[in-house]
């Protein structure tokens, strides 16, 4: 063995050595992940993705620590295989997504428990865990909506797009800047079928209801003498029909609260078969005396459900001395028709919950695709439930007749909802994050009905959120993704005139879209 000559070594080589071992002991002592002493409680984290249920297909809940830190480290622990652990240097976590998809795989129905550490000021804090649940039942892969700035009564930039729920990957699938800047909404599937997609574009040339199928897209004009163009659409399970309702809406203003509002002064339920290019309208979903919208089918396309309020002149009286509308006192009930598909036969309507039961106006209702629930939204009166912060989700048992406030309704407006195509998991339009911007937030509603906490959509950026000022808005779940061209939407738009509707023979002796007599006057009456 060769010996060590301390005297051989040179002045230099005794202070990197004299470094080295110094380095060496700093490491020894600073402290380190494995040493942290306990917080007592649980971080505090953006966006909130605590104690949620969890489909098994959804890309990583990224998030970021609200604590004090110079370095941060999160362990993802399961109950099945192995953990991994992400640090970062400002605690934000994104999780690589190929490592949380095999995560998730691996722990279908188990729990995953969440480990965060932090270090701020040379110290390591160790915070209290907390566990996400794994669903065995995926979600649908794709989500549309649309997105557009929080306008105060007029539309600037505007677009329908995709998302896919697995990854962060976001595609347009119709950006109003190809269609002369008109308004774009109305975006629904047949049955959560990507082949089966619809759209409305109102103003300009482009104006018109594209229908897409197998077999193309198609532009059609769903007006008729007797009827507006067509609103909030609900395709038949069977692919046929597009039930729609025709509204007379227009927005007006409060002096407090949300300054927004919309007034319905009339409204009739329509129904377009496709094939025949023909919009009839049976006497049970156009009553003079009735404002009937939100048209929903059941899952075996036998039932149509949908929403009614009396007249508006029903709600003139008088006020402060002068004739006034009573505004805040419409209210719709939840209504059902029975429907053979086989001889186009129509039963009478029926109310399933009454605004009086359900303790407030009833609308956007939505069959579960077992037909077993059916979610509406309730707020305190009117039918344009996204300006109202009393708009909660409820969800009606229709084997029982049961109604309930959903457990996943929180602060500030919850609307617009739709169900996954396995039934259980649904997304919804919420402002609860800053009582603005509408964000697209998941549930599940088990057996029993219960619906666990929700999570909003995930982003591969944490803080996404924060900057991100656009509102989404009609969420719709998807099963697959819609291969169609933006360019090949835009074409049909503006390929020319659409094909005009044709009215059955039956509407010639009423108006399909009346709803009452139309009073201009009652406009200026809904003001606070």
């Amino acid at each position: 063995m060769k010996r060590f000559d301390r005297r051989a070594l040179k002045p230099a080589g005794l202070l990197s050595l004299g470094l080295i071992v110094a380095c060496a002991a700093l490491r020894e002592a600073a402290p380190r992940p494995g040493d942290a002493a306990p917080a007592g409680r649980r971080p505090r984290i953006s966006p909130d993705y605590a104690d949620v249920v969890m489909p098994p297909n959804i890309a990583p809940l990224n998030f970021r620590v609200l604590e004090p830190c110079d370095r941060a480290v999160l362990t993802l622990e399961p109950e099945n295989g192995s953990g991994m652990e992400v640090k970062s240097g400002d605690g934000a976590f994104r999780i690589p997504i190929k490592a949380w998809r095999s995560l998730l795989g691996r722990n279908r129905g188990r729990l995953i428990t969440y480990r965060v550490r932090v270090k701020n000021r040379g110290r390591w804090i160790a915070y209290a865990p907390f566990a996400n649940r794994v669903s065995e039942e995926p979600i649908d892969s794709r989500l549309a909506y649309r997105l557009i700035n929080p306008a105060f009564s007029l539309w600037t930039v505007m677009g329908l797009y995709q998302r896919d729920l697995g990854t962060f990957e976001e595609k347009p699938i119709l950006l109003n800047r190809m269609t002369q800047d008109n308004c774009m909404n109305c975006h629904h599937f047949r049955s959560n079928d990507p082949e089966y997609v619809m759209l409305h574009l109102r103003g300009g040339k482009g104006s018109g209801t594209l229908i897409r199928t197998p077999a193309g897209i198609r532009k059609v004009d769903t007006s008729t003498d007797f009827n507006k163009a067509g609103s909030y659409p609900a395709w038949h399970p069977d692919g046929g029909l597009i039930a729609f309702s025709a509204n007379s809406l227009t927005m007006f203003f409060h002096s407090r609260g949300e300054s927004r509002d919309v007034l319905d002064s009339k409204s009739d339920i329509v129904v377009f078969d496709i094939e025949r290019n023909r919009v009839t309208s049976p006497p049970g979903l156009s009553d003079p005396d009735r404002m009937e919208t939100f048209p929903c089918w059941s899952p075996d396309g036998r039932t149509l459900y949908f929403c009614a309020a009396d007249r508006l002149d029903r709600y003139v009286g008088e006020r402060d001395g002068r004739e006034d509308l009573f505004w805040e006192t419409i209210r719709y009930d939840l209504m059902r028709i029975a429907f053979d598909p086989a001889a186009g036969a129509w039963g009478r309507p029926e109310t399933v919950l009454s605004a009086a039961r359900a303790g407030g106006s009833v609308t956007e209702p939505r069959v579960s695709p077992d037909g077993r629930f059916l979610m509406f939204t309730l707020a305190d009166y009117g039918n344009f439930p996204v300006y109202l912060e009393s708009a909660d989700l409820h969800l009606l048992d229709l084997r029982t007749g049961a109604a309930k406030r959903l457990e996943c309704s929180g602060r500030g407006t919850d609307s617009f909802h739709s169900w996954s195509s396995g039934g259980g998991w649904f997304v919804f339009t919420s402002k609860r994050m800053d009582g603005l911007l509408g964000r697209p937030f998941f549930s599940r509603v088990d057996s029993a009905g219960a619906a666990s906490k929700p999570f909003v959509l995930p982003q591969e950026n944490p803080a996404f959120y924060d900057t991100f000022l656009k509102t989404y808005n009609a969420p719709e779940l998807a099963g697959g993704e819609i291969r169609v061209d933006p360019r090949d939407w835009a074409r049909a738009a503006h390929a020319g005139p659409a094909l005009k509707a044709v009215a059955d023979p039956s509407l010639k002796s009423r108006s399909a879209g009346g709803g009452g007599a139309e009073s201009p006057d009652l406009y200026h009456k809904a003001k606070r």
